[in-house]
């Protein structure tokens, strides 16, 4: 019997499931969902990304039809536990709903806090300016920035880790990953163009060029109170944006 999924009939409703919970029907609205917005999404390509990936965090219209998904690979390096964000897409009619962003950062917020002997950073890469604005939305330092040079530590730890995830693939001159089998966004060069009085997107578009064909930004910032904005203590709620202390901080 399918599982049930949440529903409400005045507002969206998520919730976070491991990726070894997922039924097929679940796995093929999600990548049919990925395939509107993205091109070239294969059904082998699409298993094989999410199949690797530890959970998905869910996003469901007042219908209990999916709306959007994220899904998050747990990375332990040798200074850091990394979050590393794969696929991630919400339906176009849904994109005012914050609770996708809501679900990510508390479960990611959560899981710092149970080993606070340990930095915890989220590995993001970019393929479209959307994806970027996260970033200065919810976190008050980052990297790459417009208005700010990482610091060595930060920009070591991004390099290790885009290396130990894709090798050639990333360019560290440049900063971006170049996959083999990019999924470049459908028909996104009218809005970032739209945009481009945003400094944030004005960077991204500078920064990364290629992201037409694909090419995608490797960002990183930390996971820790301390690094969040109003808007990002607000996303993660106030009992886990509570101070805690922290070996890095």
């Amino acid at each position: 019997m399918p599982r049930s999924r949440p529903t409400s009939p005045d507002r969206p409703t998520g919730e976070v499931r491991p990726v070894a919970g997922l039924e097929a029907h679940e796995r093929d609205a999600m990548r049919a969902l990925l395939a509107a917005d993205f091109d070239r999404v294969t059904p082998a390509s699409f298993a094989a990304d999410l199949d690797e990936k530890e959970a998905a965090v869910l996003l469901y219209d007042e219908a209990g039809a999916l709306a959007g998904f994220s899904t998050l690979l747990r990375i332990e390096a040798p200074t850091a536990t990394a979050f590393f964000s794969g696929d991630t897409v919400v339906r176009r009619d849904a994109r005012g709903a914050a609770l996708l962003p809501r679900l990510w950062s508390r479960h990611v917020f959560a899981e710092a806090r149970r080993r606070p002997d340990r930095d915890t950073v989220w590995l993001l890469l970019s393929a479209g300016f959307r994806t970027y604005r996260f970033l200065p939305t919810f976190f008050r330092s980052f990297a790459p920035a417009h208005d700010r040079r990482a610091s060595d530590a930060d920009r070591a730890l991004l390099e290790a880790l885009a290396r130990e995830r894709y090798g050639e693939r990333y360019d560290p001159a440049a900063g971006v990953v170049r996959l083999e089998h990019p999924t470049p966004l459908r028909d996104g060069a009218a809005e970032l163009t739209r945009r481009l009085s945003d400094p944030h997107v004005a960077f991204f578009a500078r920064a990364n060029p290629g992201w037409p064909r694909g090419d995608e930004l490797a960002c990183l910032t930390r996971i820790h109170p301390d690094n969040l904005t109003e808007a990002g203590r607000r996303m993660v709620g106030p009992a886990l944006a509570a101070p805690y202390r922290h070996a890095a901080v």
